[in-house]
């Protein structure tokens, strides 16, 4: 019988590969930032990002402006997945759905047992995301020895992800609100919508449109990187993309390297300068890092795989035909890899407390790396595809036919 093999779209292919490169540039820039900050020149290094450039610092530029193109990618990637990918049936979009949710709550409550009732009880979100970078760039390590659909199911199941993690920012990691000018951010929002629905297709006045948004957000008090996902959703989308490329699919194309390849990278070097002192392993055992450990590298594979089972087991959802559940567990190891998203929320939730700061981001690294090295041995070990006699080419998430 015919190994099992999904087709997969030229532009899911293209974004697919572009993380992959993408997750071994951020290594590098993780090493090197790592090595610099424990090196003798550490403190200048460190200092660097701290440098104020038009009344911010470099850092915060790097964390509010170019993570707001970050951004900006996540929410054309979610609208594409919605109008035209894997979410864009309710019965695909399900499983994808509840596994994230499953990948979101047990990892939070996990925390939350750690640190509930504790000044660090703000780390809650940490946990919660996953990186889809280094998640797909594991993952296409392994090629073809495991199921297309698997790759489809992560990438899906990693944007949901990010939503949830974009959501939570929103609503609980806002400063103080200023509704005047979240008013006006809103209002920019109606504007660009209109135009959308006016079919208005260049891209000049959206971007330009993005820019008033963003510095009305960023006065709002709710986090300026919101903005991106707002302009993502306000841009024209076609569901023709692969022959007639609309706005958001142009834009999505063009964002892709520079997100890749230089958004990231520095973000990596800005993000990941972390000091390892003398007292490293007693950091690694506070009641926030445990819970930072503990919520990605158990807490995701359990959320994941549990919950899609009971969803599947109620008749809610089904898995793909070429899928198991050891290839969802796999998935679920591979989304203990929180890197960005998780150093992001970091930030947000202990502002002003470095100490703090830096153990969480060691404890990051240590989940993420813990969680990719779990996740693609056990993938190489017993991901491989499911052997069937059905045709895959049109193959849709759905039960397999009774024998």
């Amino acid at each position: 019988m015919a190994v099992v093999e999904k087709r997969l779209s030229h532009t899911f292919k293209r974004f697919f590969e572009s993380e992959k490169a993408g997750g071994i540039l951020l290594i590098a820039c993780t090493i090197v930032s790592m090595a610099l900050a424990n090196s003798p020149l550490g403190p200048q290094y460190l200092q660097l990002w701290h440098a104020q450039v038009g009344g911010l610092s470099v850092e915060h530029w790097i964390n509010d402006a170019l993570m707001a193109i970050f951004f900006l990618l996540i929410g054309l990637e979610l609208e594409r997945e919605l109008y035209d990918g894997e979410l864009s049936s309710f019965r695909n979009a399900l499983l994808p759905i509840v596994a994230a949710i499953g990948g979101i709550a047990v990892p939070a409550l996990i925390h939350f047992g750690f640190n509930g009732g504790t000044p660090t009880q703000a780390g809650i979100g940490i946990p919660m995301a996953t990186d889809i970078a280094f998640a797909l760039g594991a993952l296409a390590l392994l090629g073809s020895r495991v199921p297309a659909s698997l790759k489809v199911f992560l990438t899906a199941l990693a944007v949901m992800d990010d939503l949830g993690a974009i959501i939570v920012i929103a609503l609980f990691y806002t400063a103080e609100l200023s509704f005047l000018y979240l008013l006006g951010a809103l209002a920019v929002f109606v504007v660009l919508v209109v135009l959308n629905r006016l079919r208005v297709m260049s891209l000049v006045p959206y971007l330009l449109g993005g820019a008033v948004m963003w510095v009305l957000m960023l006065k709002s008090g709710v986090h300026a990187t919101i903005a991106g996902v707002l302009l993502a959703f306000a841009i024209p989308f076609s569901a023709r993309s692969e022959t007639e490329p609309s706005p958001s699919h142009r834009l999505e194309h063009q964002l892709h390297w520079p997100v890749a390849f230089v958004i990231l990278p520095i973000f990596a070097l800005a993000n990941t300068g972390i000091v390892i002192g003398a007292d490293w392993a007693q950091e690694l055992a506070s009641a926030n890092s445990l819970g930072i450990l503990a919520g990605l590298v158990l807490g995701k594979p359990l959320g994941i795989t549990l919950v899609s089972f009971l969803a599947v087991a109620v008749g809610l959802c089904k898995l793909p035909l070429d899928l198991r559940w050891r290839h969802v567990f796999g998935a679920g190891l591979l989304g203990g890899i929180g890197f960005t998203m998780s150093i992001f929320i970091t930030n947000l939730a202990f502002a002003g407390e470095p100490g703090v700061i830096n153990a969480s981001k060691m404890a990051i690294l240590l989940a993420s790396l813990t969680a990719g090295v779990l996740g693609y041995v056990w993938l190489k070990l017993f991901g491989q595809p499911v052997a069937s006699d059905t045709d895959m080419d049109t193959m849709d998430f759905q039960a397999p036919a009774p024998r």
